[in-house]
């Protein structure tokens, strides 16, 4: 009878049934235990925390990744020659790439101050700080063949100097290519790009 007394009462007092148990992690020397009550707040306070990147932001980040890119243009020339239709993917940047030539030490002046106008401003947050130094790091990387080539002089004939110089100019040109669309992208839908061998350096100098 009092079990039956006590079921009854279960039954019609919603209250009085079992809880929800807690989740438990087990961790190496430590247990923790997490109410329902508790998962829900840190779920809406995870939620609440995103903020998403502003604009200025990601146009900042931009427009640092096109110094990398239009100081590897040179290295394309091959390429361009031997597939004229490929300039047509570069053809829409031209004016802005004639107006950056058109400034007498362009790439000096567009460097430092990328240097420290933002990489070394603190006022600026750590993505646009970030993005402007892997895309300074990338630039300086960018001045190794050239000086490769200056110490090999390969000459101007056909033998495999000249072929093994064409080569290493269309594939730094192709790199620094995915590398500029890779970086645009991702700072159009305000994610951080994280360039292989250029990363980590990056990270290394804020």
């Amino acid at each position: 009878m009092a079990s039956l007394c006590l079921s009854l009462h279960q039954t019609l007092n919603p209250l009085a049934a079992p809880r929800a148990r807690p989740l438990t992690l087990s961790f190496p020397g430590s247990t923790v235990s997490i109410r329902p009550s508790t998962r829900r707040a840190a779920t809406l306070t995870t939620r609440a925390s995103y903020t998403p990147t502003p604009a200025t932001e990601r146009v900042i980040s931009i427009a640092s990744y096109a110094l990398p890119f239009f100081n590897s243009l040179q290295y394309g020339r091959f390429l361009f020659a031997q597939y004229p239709r490929l300039g047509l993917l570069v053809e829409p940047i031209f004016p802005i790439l004639n107006l950056y030539r058109s400034v007498p030490y362009a790439s000096f002046v567009a460097f430092f101050g990328l240097y420290l106008g933002v990489v070394r401003n603190t006022s600026f947050s750590r993505y646009v700080r970030f993005n402007a130094m892997q895309a300074v790091t990338l630039d300086v990387l960018l001045a190794v063949p050239v000086l490769l080539t200056r110490i090999l002089d390969p000459g101007q004939g056909g033998g495999f100097g000249m072929k093994a110089m064409m080569w290493g100019h269309t594939g730094v040109f192709v790199f620094s290519f995915m590398c500029f669309v890779y970086g645009v992208v991702s700072c159009l839908v305000g994610k951080t790009p994280y360039i292989p061998f250029v990363a980590d350096a990056a990270g290394r100098q804020l």
